[in-house]
């Protein structure tokens, strides 16, 4: 048996990382901090604004997947589908980034990918 990264250690790695790399990020929502799941919004400079999690690619191995919406068109087209998402998963964990090439940086701060 392996041991797993909690999600609130995951949570907290990202947001050191992000900071410390000179980009923005903030938790939206706490989840489970043993087990919850980690929704992503991503942006760059605050724009671009596009979800990912972690997920199974195509080869079949852990990887960070595109979610949500394919097209975003405000903050509150945003926060309107992290919100539905919480409403049916309140052990959910939204955090924000904003940090250049961000699915880069999640997935490598993930382990997946």
């Amino acid at each position: 048996m392996s041991a797993r990264v909690t999600s609130a250690v995951m949570a907290s790695a990202l947001i050191r990382r992000v900071n410390q790399e000179g980009g923005m990020a903030a938790v939206l929502a706490r989840g489970d901090p043993t087990a919850g799941a980690i929704l992503l919004l991503l942006l760059e400079k605050g724009r671009n604004p596009r979800f990912f999690e972690r997920g199974i690619g195509a080869d079949g191995e852990p990887a960070l997947v595109r979610a949500g919406p394919a097209e975003l068109i405000d903050d509150a087209a945003a926060h309107d589908y992290w919100s539905r998402r919480r409403s049916r998963d309140s052990d959910l964990w939204v955090i924000e980034l904003d940090i250049a090439d961000g699915e880069r940086f999640a997935a490598a701060t993930m382990g997946v990918g």
